[in-house]
């Protein structure tokens, strides 16, 4: 990614909180990748084994492991979100060990190329924690972007 000799567009940081909507987490198709260790951390966090994590939880797409999907009436959920045990907020079943796809949104590459990315991803989503409550510094931005750039480059096409 090029930058401007001034920075990045986003060079004075980023608003983001989470509101607990879930909206990142539902929508159409989609995969959510993991690595072994990630798979791991969430089976352990589950009390399951890694393979009864990997055969009731997971599903195989391009030779790569992704978390399987629910289809509900907000469109295809995670199977790890849950929109029941508090009224109001779409939690995280594996929130502490959610995968680096999960823990670096919004601050994805393809986000942050242009503004105008970002307020496609804030529309598409739809977002409500993007721009909103706790600045992100720029140097934040940066490991977050970057943790997902190495996360895509490791996929098999």
């Amino acid at each position: 990614m090029t930058n401007p000799p001034d920075g990045p567009w986003y060079k004075d940081g980023l608003r983001f909180s989470c509101t607990q909507c879930g909206n990142c987490c539902t929508g159409g198709p989609g995969a959510v990748w993991y690595t072994d260790e990630e798979g791991h951390a969430m089976a352990s966090a589950l009390g399951v084994t890694d393979e009864e994590f990997t055969a009731r939880f997971t599903r195989e797409i391009t030779k790569r492991r992704s978390l399987n999907e629910t289809e509900t009436v907000h469109g295809f959920d995670c199977v790890f979100l849950d929109r029941t045990s508090q009224p109001g907020r779409a939690l995280c079943r594996v929130y502490l060990a959610r995968p680096v796809q999960c823990r670096t949104w919004p601050f994805w590459p393809e986000n942050l190329r242009t503004p105008q990315d970002w307020k496609g991803a804030k529309s598409r989503t739809p977002c409500p924690g993007m721009d909103q409550g706790k600045l992100i510094p720029i140097e934040e931005i940066r490991i977050l972007r970057d943790r997902d750039a190495a996360d895509n480059e490791s996929a098999p096409w």
